[in-house]
């Protein structure tokens, strides 16, 4: 029975968060164009200048990459949300209700998956158009997308939750200063094994690039490979890195939520 009713109380919030999207339209249709704007300018302007391994189609190893960045830089859109609620005091309004402790973090974190499922759709429409394709059958892709998602729901609640310790909007600024080299500092652009071996060695075991490798893979499209012995099981860690996350940050972002202005 309470799980049922912390259940409903999540799809509430997230109903709040949709009914917000529709209201002012544009955030979305900006996080669209935005996805949109990276695969045509790395597919391209930088396409002629990086070499494809195995000398294949730059599309095709480039897309996969860009679906797993624009997994990554969603964080900055679930800190802005939640840290944007709990300047205004909507936050506090939410816990003043009686509703489940982890509704608000749960609705919140639908609504932003949803988000997200809707901005993969576009990137995928995009890449289509540009020329990239999949290889391994629906079945092999579904799975790819799935890691992408999985990847993101992982990172949507570290995002809830230096949202909730920080509190601050003007932090932002922070946030991107650690999430753009992360995104970077992987397997998207660059193979680990050209950079120093200390840099390599963080790039292989950045969860970005197990899940970057992990969609090469099965989509069928060319990859950096490796002989690291995380290169070697990048479905594996693709699934690992974001179960791991999950399991540290869920509980931490709803401890966060309940212990606000004690």
């Amino acid at each position: 029975m309470r799980l049922r009713w912390a259940l409903a109380d999540g799809w509430t919030i997230t109903l709040r968060d949709l009914k917000h999207w529709a209201a002012q339209p544009w955030q979305i249709v900006f996080g669209l164009l935005f996805s949109v704007m990276l695969v045509l300018m790395f597919g391209y302007l930088f396409g002629g200048a990086i070499e494809v391994p195995g000398g294949g189609d730059y599309r095709e190893f480039l897309l996969p990459g860009m679906f797993a960045t624009t997994m990554l830089f969603g964080l900055e859109a679930t800190y802005t949300a939640v840290t944007t609620d709990a300047d205004r005091g909507v936050t506090d309004r939410f816990r003043a209700m009686p509703i489940a402790g982890s509704a608000v973090v749960v609705g919140r974190a639908t609504a932003d998956m949803l988000n997200s499922l809707l901005t993969l759709a576009a990137m995928v429409a995009c890449g289509l158009a540009v020329g990239w394709r999949w290889h391994e059958g629906i079945g092999a892709a579904l799975g790819a997308f799935g890691l992408l998602l999985l990847l993101r729901f992982a990172l949507l609640w570290l995002g809830i939750w230096l949202a909730l310790v920080l509190r601050s909007p003007e932090a932002l600024m922070a946030l991107q200063v650690l999430v753009w080299p992360l995104g970077f500092l992987s397997n998207v652009y660059v193979s680990p094994e050209t950079m120093p071996g200390w840099l390599g060695a963080l790039a292989e075991w950045n969860p970005l690039s197990a899940t970057v490798g992990a969609a090469r893979e099965l989509f069928g499209n060319p990859g950096w490979g490796g002989d690291s012995w995380v290169a070697q099981h990048t479905t594996l860690m693709a699934v690992a890195w974001p179960a791991l996350l999950v399991a540290i940050f869920f509980p931490l972002s709803v401890r966060a939520y309940q212990r606000l202005s004690r």
